[in-house]
């Protein structure tokens, strides 16, 4: 239409200012059609005006030829202004269209678990629904023993990414507990969207995991405090847990590089375990601090103060972290309070369940796995974590623990049996 008028324009201009013909007839998609037949009006034939025109000579002609090409030109001008700024618009649109793209999280809900929903435990399925009902514009998902190697092959397959090493190492490994964390970062970095584990009830609409006084525009994950506990960061066994942010619920946004770095560091340790025990991935004996460190909340912490760090170009340290009384934001990270993801813990000052802030409930039914992959544990002491990051607790344990390691072998062999046998006659006397 736009070049339609544009070329009417200068045709009206060359036939008044030129020399003009006595008659002509100008074919016009404008008018109401029309012809001559006996007076009448006919709207249905083709747009055709007769016109007898007799033009004065206004000006001399080379003056005429001048105003002629004049025209011509400051039409053409015209109609290539009209038409750049329309094509502007549209890019602009187009532009603004593209710039919406990932600035909302995905309305996506994850979990990982050996049997799909129809087949949930009762208490599974209660916490399931809780998503469910509190998140009801979501989309929720449960990737099971049974279709998560499809979804990795799928995405990081021939057909998908294309990174045979992510296919190779997933197919490899037997462990539950390291597929899970691992499928869940690689899940977070394909689709985006929250992740919980099967026994984290939902507290609160997702939507809460973004204070209002944030711009959700501005974020790319939503993390939590787990265990801030930093005075204890030179502790032999507890040192590399005590500052970590919460990996059983976190919310990201598609294709996050820390989400694929943290991918690559898990497949880097796992080689070099393999390389230092001298055997398969599939055979890798793992105890409890080496999947706290190579898969789950250090690993996950340690990347994301390495992409903070990145990010802003200073040098991001749990200190930025510790006892923060609100959420902040840093590198694109939200991190919220111990309360949000952790609350009832016992330390970390993480309050309880029943606050406002209180976002998630831990249920820890689904912890079977330090079965697998046990704990430190002191013949005669048992398990520092069971103090429960209690300082006076931590203090005795290490004290006796020290104690106990200055004392000659004869004689540490003598209170571990009689730690034994008093133990064996407390179940004796418990059993009925």
């Amino acid at each position: 239409m736009l070049i339609t008028m544009t070329l009417y324009v200068i045709y009206l201009s060359m036939k008044y200012l030129g020399n003009a013909r006595p008659s002509c007839t100008v074919l016009s998609p404008f008018s109401t059609s029309l012809s001559q037949t006996g007076g009448q009006l006919d709207h249905t034939g083709p747009v055709m005006l007769e016109k007898n025109l007799a033009l004065p000579n206004l000006f001399p002609k080379k003056a005429r030829r001048f105003t002629h090409g004049g025209l011509v030109a400051l039409c053409l001008f015209i109609y290539f202004c009209v038409t750049r700024t329309s094509h502007e618009f549209e890019d602009k649109s187009y532009s603004t269209q593209l710039s919406n793209i990932g600035e909302q999280f995905p309305r996506k809900i994850w979990q990982i678990w050996k049997v799909n929903p129809l087949e949930f435990d009762e208490r599974d399925i209660g916490v399931a629904r809780s998503w469910i009902s509190k998140n009801p514009g979501y989309r929720y998902e449960v990737l099971t023993d049974q279709n998560d190697l499809d979804y990795v092959e799928a995405n990081f397959g021939p057909l998908g990414l294309n990174r045979p090493d992510i296919v190779d190492t997933y197919r490899s490994l037997t462990a539950p507990i390291i597929k899970a964390d691992l499928l869940r970062y690689l899940v977070l970095y394909m689709e985006g969207g929250v992740y919980a584990d099967i026994d984290v009830e939902a507290l609160r609409p997702v939507e809460r995991f973004i204070p209002s006084s944030h711009d959700e525009s501005e974020i790319d994950m939503v993390i939590g405090v787990e265990i801030d506990e930093p005075h204890f960061r030179d502790h032999p066994i507890l040192g590399p847990k005590s500052q970590s942010f919460c990996q059983w619920t976190f919310m990201c946004k598609p294709r996050q590089p820390v989400m694929m770095r943290l991918v690559e560091n898990i497949l880097h340790w796992l080689n070099q375990l393999s390389i230092k025990q001298g055997r398969p991935i599939s055979e890798l004996q793992l105890d409890f601090d080496d999947v706290i460190t190579g898969t789950g909340p250090s690993a996950f912490t340690g990347a994301i103060l390495s992409e903070m760090s990145r990010a802003t170009g200073k040098d991001i340290s749990w200190s930025t972290f510790h006892d923060i009384p609100e959420s902040k934001v840093v590198g694109g990270f939200l991190v919220l309070t111990v309360e949000a993801f952790a609350a009832g813990q016992g330390h970390s000052d993480s309050g309880t369940h029943n606050s406002r802030t209180a976002l998630v409930k831990h249920h820890y039914h689904a912890s079977a796995w330090p079965d697998r992959h046990p704990r430190f544990y002191h013949p005669v002491f048992g398990e520092v974590e069971r103090c429960n990051w209690n300082v006076d607790c931590v203090r005795k344990w290490d004290e006796e623990a020290s104690a106990f390691a200055a004392l000659p072998p004869e004689e540490q062999e003598r209170q571990i049996a009689t730690f034994q046998a008093i133990g064996e006659a407390l179940k004796n006397i418990e059993t009925p």
